[in-house]
């Protein structure tokens, strides 16, 4: 049987999305662009191709099309047009992949300003796709070669964080990246959850939340049979994991996880929803308006991006 085809959102027509498509699949084989579909612009990929010259036939390609009305947006300008665009990029790719007509969704970059101006109130792709799919919330997981993080919470506050860091979200947590590491053929990852103050507190010294909300939740989930150990100082967490200590950390806001892995995978790191009714994963980067149009953006962390979609539909239960 024919595996179920990736679809790829263009994410913001003015941003690098279109540039960093058409090279992907410019450096395809035919057979390889046949089990993609891009949801997005028509108009928007070829103007990339006209920029970029890869001798790819727009024309050619399966794309679900979604018009902009007006001119089209410049590259590198915020337009509500854009945002607009990108949600029903987003919405008309969740409507396939809850139908089993695509595998997986690998999103291209959307601008969070330009969604909202658009009327669509949402922190980015992770709450859009929870809203779509009709969940109250999922994970973010970025993954890479030596250095993967699963975090407890993303586009909040440093204040709202440390709220989020209950017995209950981190066991959740927990437990969603255990399963996502079962799915892919680890049968014992081994996880490690970041402590949230430093030192993990030091007995109370710097904050008592790792003793009394953080500690209890690796307990449960070591009593479920997960192989988990923490909280571990954050300090010296992410060496350890990154020299094969453990296949996974729990990180307890977005910049304690995503410092690091930006650090040593900037290029390669793919960002993966977990917990979704549908499985997507996206590249790990914005919209980078400063270089859209220009031909320069660098499709790399897009072609990883589909390798990981490719290997999760691989290891789809049946």
């Amino acid at each position: 049987m024919t595996a179920p085809l990736i679809g790829i959102t263009m994410g913001d027509p003015a941003g690098v999305g279109p540039e960093i498509i058409v090279k992907s699949l410019a450096a395809m084989t035919a057979p390889q662009r046949q089990g993609i579909r891009i949801y997005g612009n028509r108009e928007s990929l070829g103007a990339a191709e006209t920029v970029l010259r890869t001798g790819l036939d727009i024309a050619s390609l399966d794309v679900d099309h979604v018009d902009i009305p007006g001119p089209l947006p410049a590259f590198g300008k915020l337009d509500s047009r854009c945002g607009e665009a990108c949600y029903q990029f987003i919405a008309h790719a969740v409507r396939d992949a809850l139908a089993g007509s695509i595998g997986c969704i690998v999103t291209a970059p959307i601008n969070k300003a330009a969604l909202n101006a658009a009327g669509h109130h949402h922190d980015g792709h992770t709450g859009l796709l929870a809203h779509l799919t009709g969940i109250p919330s999922c994970h973010m997981l970025l993954a890479s070669e030596r250095l993967s993080v699963i975090h407890n919470s993303t586009h909040v506050s440093l204040r709202d964080a440390i709220g989020r860091a209950t017995t209950e979200r981190v066991l959740a947590t927990i437990r969603a990246g255990h399963r996502h590491f079962l799915r892919l053929g680890n049968p014992a990852p081994r996880i490690a959850v970041a402590g949230i103050n430093p030192h993990c507190g030091e007995g109370g010294l710097f904050g008592t939340e790792d003793d009394d909300q953080i500690a209890p939740a690796v307990a449960a989930a070591r009593a479920e049979g997960i192989d988990v150990q923490g909280p571990i100082s954050a300090d010296t967490l992410f060496h350890r994991a990154y020299t094969g200590a453990f296949d996974l950390v729990v990180a307890q806001y977005h910049d304690q996880g995503h410092i690091p892995v930006k650090l040593v995978a900037f290029d390669t790191a793919v960002n993966v929803s977990v917990g979704l009714p549908i499985d997507r994963c996206s590249v790990d980067h914005g919209t980078a308006f400063d270089i859209a149009g220009k031909g320069i953006a660098d499709n790399g962390n897009l072609d990883h991006a589909l390798a990981y979609a490719a290997r999760l539909i691989a290891h789809r239960k049946p």
